[in-house]
């Protein structure tokens, strides 16, 4: 197990320096932020219990926060059903779970999975009697039963052919209100001119997935969008490029506007010129759109929520999940704000759920926000695995649900001559030169070998998450990686 994480640390080590040079050595860059290194690229955790997770969250006054669920592989984006039950994409199992309060006490006591087989789901959405899912490669749709919370019939792909290269390969989906379809696709890179002009933009299509245009564009990777109820204007959030120090350029909350150009590889903030790319397009600052909100540098905006509420304080109001830094000198971010809109449409922003890092100590990482139909919020965690329930006032909740491994894997058999042909590629990475126990504080990764198989690893390397790149491996390259790590591992083998 011990050989396994020191191979797989040095394995991503390669996968960063290939994006950045070497970001170990890099200005901001702390030796804290490892274990956040790791988290983006892995998806490796933490086993943070439900009573120290509550022991340190808070959250805004009239408001009360359980665990609702934990033990989750990856949990990430979210959807309600009409009948109340929760709806979660796991990218990393390429499976949706469905969780469900069954006798009413505000936790879950059920999970089973709703669809399996998808290649690494993470938009979700419901509309006229279909689920939608945003794979990392296409958009497809199955339909579904809101009050049995069931799929029939065949899976249909809409939007073939999105490209999932390089490292912002998630896909977000949104209705409109006017009922079309709204897709967010990732840039490939850090900062750089995108051959795919679909890349770094928010398109849109009828609901059958035709029709399909650039609605906006120059949104480096816009992971949240929802639609304000008081006038229906799209509002995305957009984590903005790294490499330029611990405070800039700022994460940003874009007002999107159909045709609207956002600045992006060319510009950051407010229209500011890019020390990489910004002197060669100087004439774009006139027509780009700054954002109408700044979140700090590397706070990593994902998901965002518009409270439909007439409460006082809450008429107009959104909660944005902060991911948090892999990428500061000293951790920021790491928990959901409440965004406040006067009558002349400044936004304001204040921390509604918080904890999650405190001295650098970090137990968990917001992700998606979804109403409970309650008054209340379901906000998913993939750090810790977990989803959180919070409700309006005070109230008793049961123990959450603990969920078993969607994959859980008791055996795995390696082929000896697929190890040794991976052997030979892992010894011509650089990897070796890099990672070292002098180089690098060793960062366990005791959870891989329960978050893959020799499959699911190889998968892996086609479409690693960000900052980790993507390596143009053939499938018996990356066949062959998988068997070679899992050769050093001390694990019983696979049924």
């Amino acid at each position: 197990m011990k050989i396994l994480a020191k191979l797989l640390i040095g394995l991503l080590a390669v996968g960063i320096l290939g994006l950045v040079g070497v970001i170990l050595f890099a200005p901001g860059i702390h030796i804290s932020s490892l274990s956040m290194i790791l988290n983006v690229a892995t998806g490796s955790g933490t086993k943070t219990s439900s009573d120290a997770l509550l022991e340190r969250l808070r959250v805004a006054d009239g408001f009360s926060v359980s665990v609702y669920a934990r033990g989750l592989e990856n949990p990430r984006a979210m959807a309600m059903s009409e009948s109340g039950q929760l709806l979660i994409t796991s990218p990393r199992s390429g499976s949706i779970l469905r969780l469900e309060d069954t006798n009413d006490d505000l936790a879950a006591d059920n999970s089973s999975v709703l669809i399996d087989g998808l290649t690494r789901p993470y938009g979700i959405a419901l509309h006229n009697g279909y689920l939608y899912i945003g794979e990392s490669n296409q958009i497809g749709r199955i339909s579904f039963d809101s009050e049995t919370t069931t799929v029939s019939g065949d899976y249909e792909v809409i939007i073939p052919d999105l490209g999932d290269s390089g490292n912002h390969w998630t896909k977000t989906i949104r209705f409109g209100p006017e009922g079309n379809l709204y897709v967010a696709m990732g840039s490939t890179c850090n900062v750089c001119v995108e051959a795919d002009q679909r890349r770094a933009t928010i398109m849109r299509f009828d609901a059958d997935g035709g029709q399909g245009e650039i609605f906006a564009s120059g949104l480096r990777n816009s992971v949240g969008m929802d639609f304000a109820p008081w006038d229906g204007a799209l509002y995305a959030t957009d984590n903005g490029r790294d490499m330029l120090g611990d405070d800039y350029p700022p994460c940003e909350l874009n007002l999107v506007k159909d045709g609207g150009f956002y600045g992006w590889p060319y510009l950051n903030g407010d229209n500011d010129p890019d020390p990489d790319f910004g002197h060669e397009r100087l004439d774009l600052q006139a027509r780009a759109i700054p954002p109408v909100l700044h979140f700090p540098a590397h706070n990593a905006p994902l998901g965002i929520h518009f409270v439909n509420s007439d409460s006082a304080g809450w008429e107009r109001s959104a909660l944005v999940a902060l991911h948090g830094s892999w990428n500061r000198s000293e951790p920021d971010g790491y928990k959901v704000v409440a965004l406040k809109w006067d009558a002349a449409g400044t936004v304001s922003s204040e921390d509604f759920l918080w904890g999650f890092e405190e001295d650098g100590d970090i137990i968990g990482r917001p992700v998606e926000i979804v109403a409970d139909g309650r008054g209340g919020f379901f906000i998913s965690d993939d750090y810790s695995g977990s989803v959180y329930r919070v409700s309006q006032g005070s109230q008793a909740v049961a123990a959450a649900l603990t969920v078993a491994p969607t994959h859980a894997q008791t055996k795995v058999v390696t082929d000896p001559q697929l190890a040794a042909a991976g052997a030979a590629l892992y010894a011509a990475l650089p990897c070796a030169s890099c990672h070292s126990d002098s180089v690098a504080t060793p960062v366990s990764l005791d959870q891989v070998p329960q978050r893959y198989n020799l499959t699911t690893l190889a998968d892996y390397f086609l479409a690693p998450t960000p900052p980790m790149p993507r390596y143009e491996l053939t499938t018996e390259q990356r066949t062959q990686l998988a068997h070679y790590l899992f050769s050093q591992a001390q694990l019983p083998a696979e049924k």
